[in-house]
C-alpha cells in the first residue's frame, strides 16, 4: 500500500473516531436533559433541597430522601432538629473564632502552651491539627483566605483580631505558626500576615511542606519535591534502635 492509501485510511479512521464521540456525547447530553419524574411533590422538594449539599447529586439525594422516609419519624425529627439547632444556635468564639457553643473562649479551660499560636483557615483545620497530638498551643481561625477572584480581602478575614492578640499587653505569644493551604490563596494570605506581624517581636513560621508519607517520589509534583529538598532536615537515629 502506498503513502496515499495509508493517509486515506488515517483520515477515514479519524472520521469514524470523531463520529463515535459525537454520538456518545449526544447520548450523554440527551440523558442529562431528561428530568427525573417523582411520584410525590413532597419527595421532589426533599430531593431538591438535599441535592444542594456539596457532593450530592440528584440520584443520591433521592436515595437519602427515601431512606429518611422509611426511618421512624422520631429519627427524622431528631435530624431536622439537630440541623436547625446547628444553624440557629452555633456561635463563634470572639477571641479565636472557632465554632463553639458560646462566644466565650473555651480554650482557656484547657492547659496549653500560651507561647504558640497556630493560624488556620477554618475550624476543620483546627480539628485536623489537634488530632495529630503534636500541637499543644492556641489557635486563631481566619474564616477564609485572601481571594481577589471571590472578592475576599483582608478586611473580610479575622486578621485584625490576630494582630490585636499578638500585640495585646501581657501577651505571651512568641511564635505564630501559619498553617494554611499550599495554594495561591494560602500563600498570599500567609505573606500578608507575615508582613503585618513583622513589627512585633514574634517568630513567624509555616508548617513544613513535603512529600506525603507512603508516596513515590516520581509522582510528586516539582513544587512539592523542590520544597522538600530546600527544607530538608537532619536525619535522626533513635539510640534505642541501634
Amino acid at each position: 500500500m502506498g503513502n496515499s492509501g495509508i493517509y486515506k485510511n488515517i483520515r477515514l479512521n479519524k472520521r469514524c473516531f470523531d463520529l463515535f464521540f459525537f454520538i456518545l456525547f449526544k447520548k450523554i447530553e440527551e440523558r442529562d436533559c431528561v428530568a427525573m419524574v417523582y411520584p410525590s411533590k413532597l419527595i421532589e422538594d426533599a430531593v431538591n433541597e438535599i441535592s444542594k449539599l456539596p457532593g450530592i447529586g440528584e440520584k443520591t439525594a433521592l436515595r437519602l430522601a427515601l431512606f429518611l422516609l422509611k426511618e421512624p419519624s422520631e429519627s427524622t425529627h431528631n435530624l431536622s432538629g439537630a440541623l436547625i439547632n446547628l444553624r440557629d444556635q452555633t456561635k463563634y468564639c470572639k477571641i479565636c473564632h472557632i465554632i463553639s457553643d458560646s462566644e466565650e473562649c473555651t480554650c482557656e479551660s484547657v492547659r496549653k502552651d500560651a507561647s504558640l499560636l497556630c493560624v488556620v483557615e477554618d475550624t476543620p483545620d483546627v480539628i485536623a491539627i489537634q488530632n495529630t497530638a503534636q500541637y499543644n498551643g492556641y489557635f486563631h481561625v481566619l474564616g477564609g483566605v485572601i481571594s481577589p477572584i471571590e472578592g475576599i480581602g483582608p478586611s473580610e478575614l479575622h486578621i485584625d483580631s490576630l494582630i490585636e492578640r499578638v500585640k495585646a499587653p501581657g501577651s505571651e505569644i512568641k511564635e505564630v505558626i501559619l498553617a494554611l493551604s499550599a495554594n495561591m490563596e494560602g500563600e498570599t494570605t500567609a505573606f500578608y500576615i507575615a508582613k503585618k506581624l513583622k513589627p512585633f517581636n514574634v517568630q513567624v513560621t509555616s508548617i513544613a511542606r513535603g512529600v506525603p508519607v507512603g508516596s513515590e517520589l516520581e509522582y510528586a509534583d516539582e513544587i512539592t519535591l523542590g520544597r522538600s529538598i530546600a527544607q530538608r532536615m537532619r536525619y535522626q537515629i533513635n539510640e534505642n534502635e541501634q
